[in-house]
């Protein structure tokens, strides 16, 4: 504890006794025995700046700034604890994985505000009291409180709420209270770094502020050749970031980031990463309402630390909704505020990739619908003129696939291409490109209203869609071409195990697109974007279709909280042979449903046999053949309880194998399979084997799932069996888009009015107008066309 106190005693140059030392609390000390002593090793050699967020994760060293905003209460007296024992529970947590943490903090004037108020309407109410001798006491006015007094009394106040609060996680932290001076004098200086090191080699959380009891009031100007002057707690922050060599420097405000212009006005656009060159495209508004700082400052001090080799970050600390996880969002690396970095990406970000896509997504919605299905075929011919290029670059992809042994046999299988299967990929498109013909500007309904007015209601595009595949390349000509016949914009997010391929294709969807001029339509996000960013863009984004493993669904639908999904977040489909089914039916049909490509979410999970059909030729000659097929059957309870010695049995009955595993499970009629897949499927594609009509007809109409059959393979649940040419993917929602979504899935309406000059006052009871509402004959419209009556 002495030694401690002497390295901030050399700090100060204070003369104090180590027990009355207000930078270093007796229960700070006490609890410095429990902490143990390691050092956390350095990531990188400090000296240049991350260069994306995604690096973030690696940051060892943090320094996190609390701005007046954050720390103070909205009505500028006291301070908003909620806020702040929400931080203090980021700040423990991130230490305790092993990083070093430092905290920058402002509120000793508002919390001393707090405390001097109180004080003078104590005075003044004892004094009124006594010179008056009445109960009820005048009006009284508080005078204009000076900032040092309140900061020298609320000092001690905030290190005390501080310590209250780290306290409840046994975390020692320690004060220091600095000023502009201590970083021009050298041998303080040395002093401060020797004290910090000291500290956070004790995993102890420094808190730092300047102190504003005695600090001279900032001289304009005054900082040194590339030295930034402590004029306020951003250049504090800056200034001690890269001193001690910070990874990474948080500064949280009351505001969400740096815009291109002042918060609030019309045109305002939040930079997620802002690059040094752009100062000049930057308009600066008002400062915060508390604090001394502003944005311009808060950018200086975040440029200057970035030059220095401390990355930086600017985000909102006060919005109730993102306060508890703000700063560890930062931390793994996530879309949080502005994120400073001196490398500037070659190729546009997503946010201008996603503009671009909507621009010239118009302008290919407004195409006759022969020039898009003409777009449609010309990629159709590129598939197959350029295949030698497009199995080059998918080999390049299996062989990193298969030297790394990341991906599953199942993966590796989805991620490999043909010329088969471009054979076959050419052949949908030309199916699209003849659907295209007839989709964007089709009438679904005509109503005259009245005389003279009439409505009409017609497809129209959706938007910007944003597809998130996995080990999938195929998939991308298919959602390009329906993109292109539905006239939307189309945002691809391909895994990395595919991006050789992914190029390849990408560029040939563009070299159609060409023909007229809408190669920007269809964009590959090929920087290092989050899926769960990617879901953020609300504002930008209109549908995300995801297309990859259950989990990847389950993951985008729980981030994308304010865009609509369209998909499946599980394949677990059912077959149920029923006791009138027909031997060499059920055997074909278990066997394609299951063995013909194991993972895909069309494949068979379960297979329901009824009772009456165990021990009889049937039962046995399913059991043979998947023996023969090697696939692994677990036994449901039922079917085990009939069993001497069964197999495994199965841990649930809503599992997707997506291998060559499935479930068998006994029911004692089709009522009883229907309730089944009630319970346990996903709604996705189910089976009945039988040949007794009246049975297959109820199963048929008491299943609610996306696609029932009878007497035939689940497989067939796929978009181009179905005749649509390819599918975006298959949807279990219960909504208009459902089972294998083709191009009407993405498709929406708008409704056309066209009238000579009525208003809704014509039709009122005082009006000369009546409605007619007579239902006209549909004709087509096409862009640039309207219907005649």
């Amino acid at each position: 504890p002495c030694q401690m106190w002497l390295w901030l005693h050399q700090l100060k140059g204070s003369t104090e006794n180590p027990s009355s030392s207000p930078f270093l609390t007796l229960h700070a000390v006490r609890q410095w025995s429990n902490v143990p002593f390691f050092t956390v090793p350095l990531a990188r050699a400090h000296g240049k700046s991350f260069a994306h967020r995604s690096e973030l994760r690696q940051a060892k060293r943090i320094v996190v700034k609390l701005g007046s905003a954050v720390v103070t209460r909205g009505d500028e007296c006291g301070l908003a604890l909620g806020r702040l024992a929400s931080i203090v529970e980021q700040v423990v947590l991130i230490n305790r994985n092993g990083r070093e943490m430092m905290i920058v903090t402002s509120g000793a004037v508002a919390f001393g505000k707090q405390r001097l108020r109180h004080e003078i309407l104590l005075s003044q109410s004892v004094r009124q009291a006594l010179h008056s001798g009445q109960n009820q006491l005048k009006d009284m006015s508080l005078p204009v409180l000076e900032a040092r007094a309140c900061a020298a009394a609320g000092q001690s106040g905030l290190m005390a709420l501080y310590e209250a609060m780290f306290t409840q996680y046994s975390t020692c932290t320690a004060q220091i209270l600095v000023t502009n001076l201590d970083f021009h004098d050298d041998q303080k200086r040395r002093n401060l770094n020797s004290t910090l090191h000291e500290l956070l080699r004790m995993n102890i959380v420094p808190i730092i502020n300047t102190n504003d009891a005695v600090v001279p009031p900032p001289e304009p100007n005054s900082d040194l050749q590339g030295v930034i002057s402590i004029k306020d707690n951003d250049s504090l922050a800056a200034r001690l970031a890269v001193e001690m060599r910070a990874d990474l420097l948080i500064a949280l405000s009351d505001v969400e980031g740096l815009y291109d212009s002042p918060p609030g006005s019309d045109d305002a656009k939040l930079l997620d990463t802002f690059y040094p060159g752009d100062q000049h495209s930057i308009t600066y508004g008002t400062k915060s309402r508390v604090g001394i700082g502003g944005m311009e400052a808060k950018v200086k001090a975040a440029l200057w630390a970035l030059q220095g080799g401390t990355s930086v970050v600017i985000a909102n600390g006060t919005h109730p909704k993102v306060t508890g996880h703000v700063i560890t969002d930062i931390v793994e690396g996530k879309k949080v505020g502005t994120f400073f970095s001196e490398v500037k990406p070659a190729g546009p970000t997503v946010e201008q990739q996603t503009e671009m896509a909507r621009s010239a997504g118009r302008t290919l919605a407004s195409l006759e619908p022969e020039q898009r299905s003409d777009i449609i075929c010309i990629l159709a011919d590129l598939l197959t003129e350029r295949k030698d290029e497009i199995l080059s670059a998918n080999k390049n992809d299996m062989e990193h696939a298969v030297s790394t042994g990341r991906l599953s046999p199942a993966m590796l299988k989805r991620l490999s291409l043909s010329s088969s299967k471009l054979n076959s990929l050419s052949i949908g498109l030309r199916l699209i490109a003849v659907s295209s013909q007839d989709s964007v500007g089709r009438v679904l309904r005509r109503t005259r209203v009245a005389n003279k007015l009439e409505l009409e209601q017609i497809t129209v595009p959706i938007g910007v869609l944003l597809v998130i595949f996995e080990s999938r390349p195929d998939c991308l000509p298919q959602v390009s071409a329906l993109a292109i016949a539905s006239g939307n914009a189309l945002l691809l997010k391909g895994g990395k195990e595919a991006a050789n391929t992914n190029r390849i294709l990408h560029e040939l969807a563009q070299e159609a697109l060409s023909i007229h001029g809408d190669k920007d339509a269809i964009q590959l996000v090929s920087t290092r974007e989050e899926v769960e960013d990617l879901c953020r863009l609300e504002k930008m984004i209109d549908l995300i279709i995801p297309r990859g493993s259950s989990q990847l669904v389950r993951d985008i639908q729980r981030a994308a909280k304010s865009i609509p999904v369209l998909g499946h977040s599980e394949g677990i489909c059912h077959v149920y042979v029923d006791h009138e089914a027909s031997v060499d039916k059920a055997i074909k049909i278990i066997r394609d449903s299951k063995c013909d490509y194991p993972a895909a979410c069309n494949a068979m999970e379960t297979l329901l046999v009824h009772r009456d059909l165990l021990r009889t030729p049937l039962f046995d000659q399913i059991i043979d053949m998947l023996r023969t097929e090697h696939v692994k059957v677990h036994a449901g309870p039922k079917f085990a309880s009939y069993l001497t010695f069964s197999p495994s049995e199965v841990k649930s009955l809503r599992t997707e194998y997506g291998d060559l595993e499935c479930c068998i499970e006994v029911v004692d009629s089709m009522q009883e399979a229907v309730d089944h897949i009630h319970k346990y499927g996903s709604s996705h594609t189910d089976v009945i084997v039988t040949e007794n009509e009246d049975t297959a007809e109820q199963f048929l109409q008491q299943l609610d799932s996306a696609c029932v059959f009878w007497n035939a393979s689940s497989r067939f649940a796929d978009g181009y069996r179905f005749g649509l040419g390819a599918e975006v993917g298959i949807s279990t929602a219960r909504i208009h888009a459902r089972g294998p979504v083709g191009l009407e899935g993405l498709l929406t309406t708008k409704w056309v009015l066209r009238g000579e000059g009525q208003t809704a006052a014509d039709f009122s009871e005082q009006g000369s107008m009546t409605y007619l509402h007579e239902n006209l004959p549909v004709a087509q419209v096409l862009p640039g066309h309207r219907t005649t009556s």
